[in-house]
């Protein structure tokens, strides 16, 4: 089963006073200039599914400037009939949350019933920035499936802080001793254990799947892989910390565990970001998303949301056209596209059998849709 939004209302929402959508079941196309507020449509459905948005932490900095709350509202098409989900915010006031007109006690009883993947340019950043950067790419997709990894990995931090914590605190006061982080010691490696190894396996199912979606949209001979590197490889938890107490001490924090993990991107072998084309990394995310799409959709028994946000940049159109026609092979729901460009989107989609809707914006936030046939075959 597919999720799939039927309509979608903003008001003071960003940049959008009020809007008003009724969206296509399979492919639809948000085109207009910069500034426009077309990432802004696919935040609102981000919210409406995972209860924040994809870009800011802070709520009260999607609030329209000079207003004091928004409003979302978006109607899902169910077999059961529609479900309407409203997320509100007002300026010193607790995020609200409902469904069918009844507040949720818990947002995480809401999180993963409708699941949305977004792609989008900021995603660059998992290439091109450190090591924590992926660790909480990777942790925030397992945690949303496996309750028993985010609660060995809050503890893993809770306790890794307290180790820190004691660790500076004998550098400034002196003396200290391993005894006296035992109790962190033991903490750490039982979850640093669940972690390490909810990862790795979490990854052997992501790797093959992130290869397979790049070469169906990729013209190029080239191969790519996902590579997981852990100090928990070599040497268990416990060992480590006891062996690298000196350094540990010296450096008034701990050196190595789960929280110094990397996940390294290969192109033929070798590292993605030194050797790979701005078209080739940018593929790659693509592919890396899609594969994120397929893992949520085995877990949670919906195909999601997908919402590709200015992302045909850099891409050539061959590339381009690939990714369209795998996006309408019934193996994804419901697509969201934002593009600067109206014309290379209609170029692209010409001749492929999907219902398509264009909701063109300007800058006066005015949105006017146009329907686009459908293809009766390729």
């Amino acid at each position: 089963m597919k999720v799939r939004f039927r309509r979608l209302s903003l008001f003071q929402f960003r940049n959008h006073a009020e809007a008003d959508l009724e969206l296509g079941p399979e492919i639809n196309c948000f085109t207009g200039p910069n500034g426009t507020g077309k990432t802004n449509l696919l935040d609102a459905v981000h919210y409406l599914s995972l209860c924040k948005s994809y870009f800011d932490a802070t709520d009260q900095h999607a609030v329209r400037h000079g207003e004091e709350q928004f409003l979302l509202k978006g109607e899902l098409e169910e077999p059961d009939g529609p479900v309407e989900l409203a997320c509100s915010v007002r300026k010193e006031h607790r995020k609200v949350f409902q469904r069918d007109r009844k507040e949720y006690e818990r947002l995480s009883d809401h999180i993963g019933r409708w699941p949305a993947v977004m792609i989008t340019p900021y995603d660059g950043q998992l290439i091109l920035e450190g090591s924590e950067v992926r660790r909480r790419f990777v942790d925030g997709l397992i945690a949303q499936f496996d309750r028993g990894y985010l609660d060995a990995l809050m503890r893993y931090n809770r306790a890794l802080k307290h180790r820190n914590v004691l660790l500076k605190r004998f550098a400034e006061q002196g003396g200290g001793s391993l005894e006296a982080l035992e109790p962190w010691d033991e903490q750490l490696a039982a979850h640093a254990a669940t972690v390490h190894r909810g990862r790795r396996a979490f990854l052997a199912e992501l790797t093959p799947l992130v290869l397979e979606h790049y070469q169906g949209i990729s013209s190029g001979p080239e191969s790519v892989g996902l590579e997981y590197r852990s100090a928990l490889d070599q040497e268990p938890m416990d060992s480590l910390l006891r062996r690298l107490w000196d350094r540990d001490r010296s450096a008034q924090y701990t050196t190595e565990g789960v929280h110094r993990d990397d996940l390294h991107f290969l192109l033929d072998g070798l590292p993605l970001k030194r050797f790979g084309s701005q078209g080739q990394q940018k593929t790659f995310l693509i592919a890396l998303k899609l594969a994120q799409f397929d893992l949520t959709a085995a877990r949670t028994g919906r195909k999601p949301v997908l919402m590709l946000d200015d992302i045909f940049d850099k891409i050539d159109p061959l590339r381009m056209r690939h990714l369209l026609r795998l996006l309408g092979g019934g193996r994804f729901g419901q697509v969201l596209i934002t593009d600067t460009d109206a014309g290379r989107l209609h170029q692209a989609l010409d001749g492929l059998p999907h219902d398509v809707r264009f909701f063109h914006l300007d800058h006066a936030q005015t949105i006017r849709m146009e329907a686009v046939e459908r293809a009766e075959a390729l």
